[in-house]
């Protein structure tokens, strides 16, 4: 059985599929209110993946899941690059897969700071009080 694995997907990363095949690949989740792609991920990778990250498991769907935010964040960008979910963007993947371990060991100690526009909630910090 092909099981898969959840790309999530924010503005910067649907600006950066759009127009390919990828986009039409776009699922919506919790009716709407987040969009993510779900990459099938063949069996030699999976086999692959599962072995170079022990924190890797498969959930009841059927998604790998628990595999490094950089695993995820590689895995985007290698999609956005080839412009595919195919096997020339996983292979890539695969072998970035030393790099994908050494930024892994960094999120253990601290996760990475979501790349986020906040400049509305720095504005409202500004003023604490709002006016009845």
């Amino acid at each position: 059985m092909a099981h898969f694995i959840v790309i999530l997907l924010d503005d910067k990363r649907l600006n950066a599929i759009k127009g390919t095949e990828v986009e039409e690949k776009i699922v919506n989740l919790f009716g709407g209110t987040l969009k993510a792609i779900n990459v099938e991920i063949p069996e030699e990778v999976e086999k692959k993946i599962m072995e170079a990250f022990t924190a890797a498991r498969i959930d009841s769907r059927g998604a790998i899941t628990d595999v490094p935010v950089a695993f995820n964040r590689v895995l985007f960008e290698e999609i956005a690059k080839h412009k595919s979910m195919g096997k020339e963007a996983l292979d890539a993947v695969i072998s970035r897969t030393d790099e994908i371990k050494e930024a892994a060991a960094k999120e253990s100690e601290a996760l990475p700071v979501p790349d986020i526009d906040i400049s509305d909630i720095e504005e409202l910090q500004k003023s604490p009080y709002q006016k009845p």
